[in-house]
């Protein structure tokens, strides 16, 4: 009786702690359980874009990811279709904390060029699809205020407002959080006059290597009637990535985790 009353007291502790979470450490469990998964990882990528007509346009990458110090990351992606983004790089060095800025880069090599994305163009079309750059590597949280606006018995639900409204084109978006994984499952984006205009939902979830993980996800644009679907596989992770594959050596020259 005795084990049966501590093993009790033991989980009404755990539950209350549970709880208790402010909104910050939810924001915090789910932005790693997003992009922090594993010390690095790798993943293949199929981009479907499709218009309101159902006409599709595909792009095929492979994304590297490495945790530097600092809560700060690496990202890598690397173009392997259509014929006209073969080779094309996408390189990110994601700062963490207040005031920081990431750092983006896109290698063009039918143009020879290396082109910075300006801060200002994160929200922009990634590769014409309804991605934005900013959806990559993940939103700096430092950059909102959040609200816990409801809970319900299988998710938290977070509402997000732009510390710089001027900064982005919403002006809140909502996040639904699932209790057991902390993955967002969906946010819905409301413009300047409160309409609903951008949602992101995580339709596929798997367990991979012990980590909940995103296995579909799409982003609809309701004024364009538009979609964007990813598709990811061959996922691993703690794969033991070297640092300088995020350098400017390696827009140009793929490095063998991405070709091989």
């Amino acid at each position: 009786m005795k084990k049966l009353i501590t093993a009790i007291t033991a989980v009404t502790l755990a539950l209350g702690a549970y709880a208790e979470m402010s909104v910050n450490d939810i924001v915090n469990k789910a932005n790693e359980a997003s992009y922090y998964a594993g010390n690095d990882g790798k993943a293949d990528v199929e981009m479907k874009i499709i218009d309101k007509s159902g006409s599709t346009r595909t792009r095929e990458f492979t994304l590297l990811r490495m945790n530097v110090k600092d809560g700060n990351q690496k990202f890598y992606v690397y173009f392997k279709q259509p014929a006209d983004l073969y080779k094309q790089v996408f390189l990110v060095w994601k700062e963490t904390g207040e005031g920081k800025n990431d750092s983006r880069w896109m290698w063009l090599p039918a143009l020879n060029l290396k082109r910075e994305i300006a801060p200002g163009d994160k929200r922009t079309s990634f590769v014409g699809s309804d991605f934005v750059y900013e959806d990559v590597s993940g939103r700096n949280l430092s950059e909102d205020t959040h609200e816990l606006i409801e809970t319900t018995d299988t998710q938290y639900i977070i509402k997000n407002v732009p510390k710089d409204p001027d900064s982005v084109e919403f002006s809140y978006y909502t996040m639904k959080i699932d209790k057991d994984t902390f993955l967002p499952r969906h946010a819905e984006y409301y413009d300047k006059t409160g309409k609903l205009y951008r949602t992101v939902e995580a339709t596929k979830v798997e367990t991979i290597q012990g980590y909940p993980t995103v296995i579909e996800s799409v982003v609809s644009d309701l004024n364009t009637g538009g979609k964007t679907v990813n598709t990811f596989s061959d996922i691993n992770y703690d794969i033991g990535l070297k640092e300088n594959i995020f350098t400017e050596r390696f827009l140009r020259r793929p490095p063998r985790e991405v070709t091989r």
